[in-house]
């Protein structure tokens, strides 16, 4: 057993973890999304909830240097510097949440918000408001909060993205630079709150590896004329996520 390690981790553990990072980071690089989605929903089987957050959010700043220089190029900046602050203001108090909340209940949460927000997806779902400054903060603002509850940033921000009239590269592009610019901003609210611990260091910084590689590789895959595709693979990681994060005991039935 590695005692450094969050719940004392076996090695096949964080063998397990290390792949399923690689494998949501490939997600990340083609589709812009999805890699809280697959990964929290396991992880949080493994560990402690807070832990596998905030362990998912260092190992994600890799792609600051993987993939964000080529998405900061296509970004509409003032949109998602609106979106990014009104997280930010709200990410607090979703961690009141996350702290006193009840460790089923949460992982349920977790199960349920990528749930919805894949059946959404796939339903093909638009939303009917004009993107004004002011829908963006709010959007913004409900995304800090679900993310802080349950360390899924992208859910809301997703939908905003791509199911507006945007193309395919430019979605990708501002969900990309919103959910990466938010893991390089949030751990300090962390620290603040009392969840930065070494043992999600330790398991972030190792972490860092598999998910620099996956962003590079997706990053490369990603072509704007196989949007499609790259939506339903997506979709279909998701949805394994999901089910094989569901907090019950099958032994139990």
């Amino acid at each position: 057993m590695l005692d450094w390690m969050p719940a004392a981790l076996s090695p096949l553990d964080l063998s397990l973890l290390v792949a399923l990072m690689g494998g949501a980071g490939v997600v990340y690089g083609f589709a812009g999304f999805g890699s809280a989605l697959i990964f929290l929903p396991i992880a949080a089987i493994l560990m402690p909830l807070e832990t596998a957050i905030v362990a998912f959010n260092i190992g994600a700043l890799a792609s600051v240097v993987s993939v964000f220089p080529a998405a900061v190029r296509q970004v509409d900046k003032t949109a998602v510097s609106i979106l990014i602050g009104a997280s930010l203001i709200t990410v607090p108090i979703g961690l009141i949440f996350l702290k006193a909340g009840d460790p089923i209940a949460l992982r349920w949460g977790v199960v349920i918000a990528t749930f919805l927000t894949l059946v959404a997806l796939v339903s093909g779902w638009r939303y009917s408001v004009t993107p004004t400054n002011g829908v963006r903060a709010a959007i913004g603002a409900a995304t800090g909060l679900l993310g802080g509850a349950t360390g899924l940033m992208g859910p809301i921000m997703i939908l905003f993205q791509l199911s507006g009239q945007s193309g395919a590269a430019q979605a990708r592009a501002n969900t990309l630079v919103f959910l990466t610019t938010t893991s390089f901003l949030v751990p300090p609210i962390y620290w603040l709150n009392g969840l930065l611990t070494a043992e999600a260091l330790y398991l972030g910084a190792i972490l860092w590896v598999p998910y620099a590689i996956g962003t590079r590789i997706g990053g490369k895959i990603f072509n704007p004329m196989h949007e499609r595709l790259y939506r339903w693979v997506a979709y279909v990681v998701i949805l394994l996520a999901v089910i094989v994060g569901l907090p019950v005991d099958i032994g139990g039935f």
